[in-house]
């Protein structure tokens, strides 16, 4: 049984102001989720309007992950060692000064630029509103409560992006795309400033360890370049093949760092636990699917069903009410009824039909009848399993490790978008070309073959949750995780 352990209880527990934290930090991690996707939808009319190739466009989007994902690990880490609050606040102003100069680009050059920034104060952001959260409940009966409605937002961040992103730049424009995360950035903001108690660190101090961060920030890089490259250029490519080695090297080389340093960037003991470590690998199977609905879907609504990107993104709001009213029912109720083995292995199954029922596309089908079903039925997996990958990869953890346990999440969550955007993107293409090259050029043969693109790319997904429900069958125990509600990390006014 895992309880959570700390050095001093806080005073009363029972407070309300645990609750509008919450929604300041909801607000935060919802900010940082959809901006994985906004900018998406955005990208034809800002392409057109900075006037650059259709290379570049692909850089829009890996400039943000690249760096969010590289930096996630030693993001957390600051938060543990200088105060969450302050990396909240810091990660989301320069978060939103990235954004208003995004938005403000008069090149191509200039939009790449922002977006890296943006991605770097994500990597600082993101960590520490999850370990805000992390230690604002542990003392609480709410928790699984708590995690359950964050999950619900960071599972629906995705789909919200698509949404919002279509109405801003059909109505105002795509710089709005960027610009709305100065508003959300001001609301968490103030709410910060007058919500958050001071994190008061450990007594012992820590020292920061360099040389793992080094490793571990060049290895992520590696590893999530590596995937993007392949996207464009292929799995044979030199430069794909030796970026991936390179980061798989890297990764190996910290873990041996992290055995041998006295204190390590991310200790061992977080990943090894067999809660946590399982709902780290659920966390990042799943994201292969979430990231390939919202990455394919979108392109066979626009071009196939003939949707305008605000209708798209309406279209996707039943996946976003499904993930949302899921993940908080399983944090409220499920999750301190079942055991994570029974839910998430469930949640994965839910994922992989959705993925099949999503095969059923065709040229001449339907959005009712052939999507849909499979948004709802994907919807409700991910929801089970987000409210416990969520909840469960930082509990137990101790008061200093939160922020670096929080981040290890996001970083599962980001690499298994990276590989689910790569790897599917590539046996999309493959088989588009292959039904392309087997049937006489028309434009009805192209339509038909980037629908069978599609439909690999689902049957892929499918193949992805299954794998996730075995993890999740083989690697949860079959039992009800505690917490001891009468412990809390350390925290001030």
């Amino acid at each position: 049984m895992t309880t959570l352990t700390s050095t001093a209880p806080t005073a009363d527990p029972g407070h309300a102001r645990r609750w509008w934290i919450l929604a300041i930090l909801g607000i935060a991690q919802l900010m940082v989720v959809l901006d994985a996707t906004i900018v998406n939808i955005a990208l034809p009319v800002a392409q057109h309007a900075l006037g650059f190739d259709d290379g570049g466009r692909q850089w829009v989007v890996t400039a943000y992950s690249l760096a969010f994902g590289s930096l996630l690990l030693i993001g957390g880490r600051v938060g543990d060692m200088f105060g969450r609050k302050n990396a909240f606040v810091i990660g989301l102003v320069g978060f939103a000064l990235a954004s208003a100069v995004g938005g403000w680009a008069p090149s191509f050059d200039v939009l790449v630029a922002a977006r890296a920034f943006q991605g770097i104060f994500a990597a600082l952001l993101a960590p520490a509103a999850m370990s805000l959260l992390t230690v604002t409940f542990a003392h609480t009966p709410d928790r699984s409560k708590a995690f359950g409605i964050f999950g619900a937002i960071a599972g629906a961040g995705a789909a919200i992006g698509l949404l919002l992103g279509g109405v801003l730049t059909e109505y105002l424009s795509w710089r709005w795309c960027l610009y709305v995360n100065v508003v959300f950035a001001a609301v968490s903001l103030v709410g910060a400033l007058v919500l958050l108690p001071r994190h008061v660190k450990e007594e012992h101090g820590q020292r920061a360890d360099w040389l793992g961060a080094l490793v571990v920030t060049v290895g992520l890089f590696f590893l999530v370049f590596g995937f993007s490259h392949s996207e464009s250029n292929g799995w044979a490519d030199t430069v794909t093949i030796a970026s991936l080695v390179v980061g798989v090297v890297l990764l190996v080389v910290f873990v041996f760092v992290q055995r041998a340093v006295a204190q390590p960037l991310l200790p061992l003991r977080i990943v090894l636990d067999r809660l946590r470590g399982t709902s780290y690998l659920a966390m990042l199977i799943s994201a292969v699917g979430l990231f390939g609905a919202s990455l394919f879907l979108p392109f066979y609504m626009q071009q196939t069903l003939g949707f305008s990107p605000v209708v798209t993104g309406v279209a996707f709001l039943p996946m976003s009410i499904a993930i949302a009213v899921t993940a908080a029912v399983t944090g409220s109720i499920l999750v301190t009824r079942l055991s994570p083995k029974i839910v998430v292995t469930a949640g994965m199954l839910f994922g992989a039909a959705g993925m099949v029922y999503l095969t059923r596309i065709g040229v001449d089908t339907g959005y009712v009848a052939s999507v849909l079903p499979g948004l709802l039925m994907l919807g409700v997996g991910l929801g089970l399993v987000f409210a416990n990958g969520f909840g469960f990869a930082t509990i137990g953890v101790r008061n200093e490790d939160s922020g670096v346990a929080s981040a290890t999440v996001n970083t599962a969550q980001q690499i298994g978008g990276s590989i689910g955007i790569a790897l599917l993107s590539s046996m999309s293409a493959a088989a588009a070309s292959t039904f392309a090259s087997d049937h006489a050029p028309s434009p009805d043969v192209a339509a038909a073959a980037a629908v069978a693109g599609f439909q690999t790319a689902f049957w892929w997904g499918a193949g992805f949750f299954l794998v996730g429900a075995l993890v999740a069958a083989v690697g949860y125990r079959n039992r009800i995780p505690q917490q001891n509600v009468d412990d809390a990390p350390v925290m001030a006014h």
